[in-house]
């Protein structure tokens, strides 16, 4: 169930239509207090969908979602969010089980590929989404590694079936792009779209002079 407005009690406030305490946790470190709200959205991507326009559609329903969970009328923006891992034209999403997300691990192993989080942001009537394209690269994997690392219980539930802030940290050789977005939120993105919506955490436009 989302917090009442009542528990809410800061200028810079908002809902995240999400369950992801990462997601969370990156938005509180930024200072912006959120109450929670559950956005349930079908995240098939459709056919001849790009990965770009697929997770800017995903994050946008949830955000969408999220606003018809508390209020269509309500006076806080609702803000939500998308990963993909993309290797070439394949999209690789949570894994259902424990040889899906060996089979992840396995093509990721001694490659390079693009993390892409799309963050949608609804206020009053206006829509916003920005995106965060990042690559990564892996090092070779062994399999014995790959099903330990399944036992940890991390990857169960993210994007790829890794976290950058977690143990998959060692499989990691180079990142080109933003850490927060690999994660799953994007605290550039996400500040230029609440900048735009008129939250502004610094006093500034982010990247402005």
């Amino acid at each position: 169930m989302p917090q009442s407005r009542a528990d809410i009690e800061t200028d810079h406030h908002l809902y995240l239509a999400s369950r992801s305490p990462r997601r969370l946790a990156l938005l509180e470190q930024i200072g912006v207090r959120v109450a929670l709200v559950d956005a349930e959205t079908d995240e098939t991507r459709w056919p001849g969908e790009s990965p770009e326009t697929y997770v800017r559609r995903v994050a946008l329903e949830k955000a969408r979602a999220g606003r018809a969970a508390v209020s269509e009328d309500t006076l806080f923006p609702v803000l939500a969010a998308d990963t993909a891992v993309v290797l070439g034209d394949m999209t690789l999403g949570k894994p259902a089980d424990r040889a899906d997300a060996a089979r992840m691990l396995s093509t990721l192993s001694g490659r390079s590929h693009r993390v892409l989080t799309a963050v949608a942001l609804i206020a009053g009537e206006r829509e916003l989404t920005d995106l965060s394209d990042s690559l990564v690269t892996f090092r070779a994997l062994q399999e014995s590694e790959i099903l330990s690392y399944w036992d940890t219980g991390e990857p169960c539930d993210k994007a790829g079936a890794y976290a950058i802030q977690g143990i998959g940290a060692l499989f990691i050789t180079d990142l080109q792009g933003s850490y927060s977005g690999v994660m799953g939120l994007p605290l550039f993105e996400t500040g230029r779209l609440l900048s735009a919506a008129g939250i502004h955490l610094l006093g500034s436009v982010p990247g402005g002079g």
